[in-house]
């Protein structure tokens, strides 16, 4: 079993002897009866899995203001010199996991406490995704259709920032700026071509944005407004991170029967603008393009085989998660969200309309294929968790016209989970040596605002599912690469020195967890059920989740890009 010791017990059994422990490991002896432990936090008996990939071993880890300062065979740090310890017997040590694809961010505001991606080993989560971000931005008005976020506003990255620091968090926070946003920004919602003028504001706004700390650019080429803009057009956007480290991650214009020739316009939007590219949740959308995976892959290895640095992640399961408006064509969200609704009720507009989600719901298998995830109205909660087809079954209403009122009575804010991927697909992708695992969610909780709906369960999931249906049962890479996966390798992606690794000086963000009994237990019916197996959880040297529970310690920190 393990257990945690409170120093308390241990004054009772302990000289006044304390082991002083340096940055470089040098232990030294000193003679006090009230100094200050040498330790603030020990993690002992633990197998330490260091995130680089190398196979695990035993070790305790020293812990002292936020960092690593020791790493030492079992015993050589006392337990009499530590202000807490962590008996991590029977369990693995890995650093802190980071969800390289979250979208926990406003969210933060309604529960600091990041409860659902905390308790799964999350450590830091890195916002900004699908080319939306929290800034910058004109008014509320439109951002925040998730999350109410009561009286706080902002304009720019450092307002947001400042708000999130007073307001505290358990998790650490990164984020990137949305290629969508600066374009909303800039131009607004109407599908046209960018003019050069325009096109050196979205620029001026980008590099301000890397002045204030975001790590990258992100975009969203299935949503508006992104969509709108040309691969030309992104590629000088990126240009702007060609010199300052930053990294073009990307929801790609198509996952389904053009995904080819998605990835392909990735890659070349990486190489015209000489920047490194993640490809978000990388997929094969639909049966009929199943067989294209090894396609997909040997596009991305050739790239890096020719120089370039093409990555991808993935969440372990094969339903995705987005809002039922995207089952709808580009051309009818033209000029935003009015104007989305007043298309769904023109009469000529809805025969070309009705036509394209038709294929879009075959492509996927059926009506079936496509759940109600949230809502906001009381009288449309009876549908969260049901397919369109359980629905329409039941009502006797036929599905489409069922899909357009419930858009219209909901102005259009409706999410869903469509299941359209291939199991052996994804087990593929999760092994790839490029593939980082991601949630592609935002922290949610069993309480409050944030347990409201019925979200895809990745968001409670992620991490322990990869582990125990993917590593510990399927065997499809090794415990130690896995790790490697969630830690050190999007770290290093990001440009993060300090974190993803166990090592002397590194941050002190850590799991230790019972790899024999981590699982997850939300599912699509019943998705507000915490994960299993996460013992400990520590950010930035601090116990948020201890013997499985919460502390209600917000210890996390906003990372920027220096």
């Amino acid at each position: 079993m393990s257990d945690l010791i409170s120093r308390k017990e241990f004054i009772k059994k302990s000289s006044g002897a304390v082991i002083a422990v340096g940055l470089a490991g040098g232990v030294s002896t000193i003679i006090s009866g009230c100094s200050r432990p040498a330790l603030d936090l020990l993690i002992k008996n633990g197998s330490i899995i260091d995130g680089t990939g190398k196979s695990e071993f035993p070790a305790d880890i020293g812990i002292r203001d936020g960092k690593i300062v020791a790493i030492e065979n079992y015993g050589i740090l006392k337990d009499d010199n530590s202000l807490k310890i962590i008996d991590a017997k029977n369990l693995k040590v890995t650093p802190g996991f980071i969800d390289i694809h979250s979208h926990t961010d406003t969210g933060l505001f309604i529960n600091p406490n990041a409860e659902s991606k905390i308790r799964q080993g999350v450590t830091t989560e890195v916002a900004g995704q699908d080319g939306s971000s929290v800034a910058p931005r004109k008014n509320n008005s439109d951002d925040d259709d998730e999350y109410e976020v009561g009286n706080k506003s902002w304009s720019t990255f450092p307002e947001f920032f400042k708000l999130l620091e007073e307001n505290k968090t358990a998790v650490n926070f990164v984020t990137f700026v949305g290629q969508g946003t600066l374009r909303g920004f800039v131009i607004g919602q109407d599908d046209r071509i960018a003019t050069s003028e325009e096109i050196e504001q979205m620029k001026k706004l980008a590099m301000e944005a890397f002045d204030q700390g975001v790590f990258g650019i992100s975009s969203g080429l299935e949503y508006t407004p992104g969509s709108f803009a040309s691969t030309e057009e992104i590629s000088e956007l990126c240009k702007v991170m060609k010199n300052r480290g930053g990294i073009y991650v990307t929801h790609m214009r198509n996952e389904a029967d053009t995904v080819l020739e998605a990835i392909t316009e990735a890659i070349q939007i990486g190489k015209a603008a000489g920047v490194p590219v993640n490809i978000s949740h990388l997929k094969l959308q639909g049966k009929a393009n199943w067989n294209k995976i090894d396609q997909a892959l040997a596009l991305i290895e050739d790239a890096n085989n020719n120089g370039y640095r093409i990555t991808f992640d993935r969440y372990p399961y094969t339903a995705f998660s987005t809002g039922l408006s995207n089952l709808f064509p580009l051309w009818s969200r033209d000029g935003g969200r009015e104007r989305f609704l007043e298309r769904l009720q023109n009469k000529n507009d809805l025969i070309g309309i009705k036509k394209y989600v038709l294929d879009k719901v075959a492509s996927l298998s059926s009506w079936d294929a496509v759940l109600i995830a949230g809502v906001k109205k009381e009288n449309n909660k009876q549908f969260e968790g049901k397919t369109i087809q359980q629905i329409t079954s039941e009502s006797k209403e036929d599905p489409f016209e069922f899909t357009r009122k419930l858009l219209i009575d909901e102005k259009g804010s409706v999410s869903m989970c469509g299941f359209g991927m291939s199991e052996e697909n994804t087990s593929r992708i999760l092994a790839h040596p490029l593939c980082m695992v991601a949630s592609d969610a935002s922290a949610r909780a069993t309480y409050g605002k944030l347990s409201e709906g019925n979200p895809h369960p990745r968001s409670y999931g992620t991490f322990p599912r990869f582990l125990s249906r993917y590593v510990r049962q399927n065997n499809i890479v090794s415990l130690p690469e896995a790790i490697r996966k969630i830690t050190s390798f999007p770290a290093e992606t990001l440009g993060i020195s300090n974190r993803g690794i166990i090592a002397k000086g590194k941050m002190a963000d850590a799991v230790c967890f019972d790899y024999e009994n981590i699982f997850d237990k939300s599912d699509y019916v019943n998705p507000h059920q915490y994960s299993q197996g996460v013992q400990y959880v520590v950010v930035n040297g601090e116990l948020v989740i201890e013997k499985s529970e919460h502390t209600g310690k917000l210890t996390g920190q906003i990372l920027r890009k220096s």
